[in-house]
């Protein structure tokens, strides 16, 4: 089921009755950005704009919505009235997807009638976060990988279905080339991949006959799990079954647990040994970007990770401090004094360039060699041209993170780049502060 109007905190539509009341419809611009970085991370890989999108140009509330807020929360029927009317008729700016962001950075920014600009906060702010976060995880697991394949194998521990659906889709957006997630590969047009359970295998007499029986009922490339007794004497089997069925193509043996490092190399001998050098070895069971690198930079035989759980929930940063900020409305420059959570006033626009990038304001032109990142994707409440693609994102995802300075990219300890901020938004920030201040009699 589609999210629909309701799925908003109470308090946004206690501010936009209020709003409507009033008759506060001047176009007011929020801005969607993270305030700092979580501990190792270099970097953000913007994610979940195109769900955000569609959830816009399809808000409204239905007739069954505006029962509910009559019958249980009382809203009055003036105000009823106006909030079945309500669509989201503003403008859209965002990073596409896939683009490589930093702290204060605008992911997006829309400009639209108070109310509704109100209302859409928690709905962006959980979708953009969470894919963000999602997306910026699985991107330090393909950094670790250098090149070796990924597959998504989060599903039974995602925080929900939706959450495991999301990062099945944000995986693939970063590079990972399967997912386990069938639901997730048929929705998103991704590859499907997946083997046996140690449960299956404890089922039949022998290792043997598990491998034998599953080849043969289900035929085609097959990965044999390895481990569920004893790692040589698994692989041992899965030679026996290989000759015997005479397989060929698409082989492999997943280690799911053990040393990964000293098991694969003792596997790797084996399969070479029995005239097997095309069989792949696949590793699993507890894996991060952290221990893939450490796998890789030992170089270990492994030719794919099963990454799954400490991925699924960015175990390590399992949020983002995302923020929704007021930065002007009827025309006016607006922003934050709270410490530690100063924002900065204005519709924006990010340039990058070989310098690094540069917050700035959106009427601002680029300097010479940068380019924009904020895009327009909504249009007085119509989508611009067509949806953006998942390969698409990945194009972008890559060639950011070639650009992306080696501090960044580090999986343990690395640097973040701090954006430059452009001497006419320090300027408007100054004297937006002080109007600010005035209006606090302070």
């Amino acid at each position: 089921m589609a999210p629909g109007a309701l799925l908003t905190d109470l308090y946004e539509l206690n501010m936009a009755a209020s709003y409507l009341r009033r008759g506060m419809l001047q176009a007011a611009t929020f801005s969607l950005f993270v305030r700092r970085l979580p501990k190792d991370r270099g970097f953000l890989v913007a994610a979940g704009l195109e769900p955000a999108l569609e959830f816009l140009t399809g808000f409204r509330f239905t007739d069954d919505d505006l029962a509910y807020l009559r019958d249980e929360l009382h809203f009055q029927d003036d105000v009823l009235h106006a909030f079945a009317g309500l669509r989201f008729e503003g403008d859209v700016w965002a990073m596409p997807e896939g683009r490589v962001a930093f702290a204060g950075e605008p992911l997006l920014e829309i400009t639209a009638p108070m109310p509704i600009a109100q209302l859409v906060e928690p709905y962006l702010l959980n979708i953009l976060t969470f894919q963000t976060t999602i997306a910026s995880k699985a991107a330090r697991c393909v950094l670790a990988a250098r090149g070796r394949e990924l597959i998504d194998f989060s599903l039974r521990r995602t925080q929900g279905l939706e959450a495991a659906l999301a990062v099945a889709r944000t995986t693939a957006l970063v590079g990972f080339r399967a997912t386990s997630n069938v639901e997730g590969a048929h929705r998103y047009g991704l590859t499907p991949s997946g083997t046996m359970a140690h449960s299956y295998i404890e089922s039949f007499p022998t290792e043997r006959d598990a491998f034998t029986t599953f080849a043969t009922d289900r035929p085609g490339p097959v990965t044999f799990l390895v481990d569920t007794y004893d790692v040589r004497a698994g692989v041992d089997a899965a030679i026996a079954t290989i000759h015997h069925l005479g397989l060929v193509d698409g082989l492999g043996v997943r280690i799911d647990s053990g040393d990964l490092d000293r098991l694969s190399r003792e596997t790797r001998r084996q399969l070479d040994a029995a005239g097997l050098p095309h069989v792949r070895i696949v590793a699993s069971g507890g894996l991060d970007e952290v221990s893939v690198a450490r796998l890789v930079e030992a170089e270990a035989p492994i030719d794919a990770f099963g990454v799954g759980t400490r991925m699924g929930v960015s175990a390590d940063a399992p949020y983002l401090d995302s923020a929704y900020k007021l930065v002007e409305y009827d025309g006016m420059p607006m922003l934050k004094l709270s410490p530690g959570k100063v924002t900065y006033p204005g519709r924006k626009q990010v340039f990058r360039g070989v310098g690094g990038d540069i917050l700035a304001l959106r009427e601002e032109r680029a300097p010479e060699g940068h380019a924009a990142l904020l895009e327009p994707m909504i249009r007085g409440g119509e989508r611009i041209g067509r949806p953006g693609t998942l390969r698409e994102a990945r194009e972008r995802f890559r060639a950011d993170l070639e650009r992306l300075p080696s501090d960044a990219r580090r999986i343990e300890g690395p640097t973040a780049p701090v954006p430059t901020i452009s001497d006419a938004l320090a300027d408007l920030t100054e004297r937006a502060s002080a109007d600010a201040r005035r209006r606090a009699g302070v």
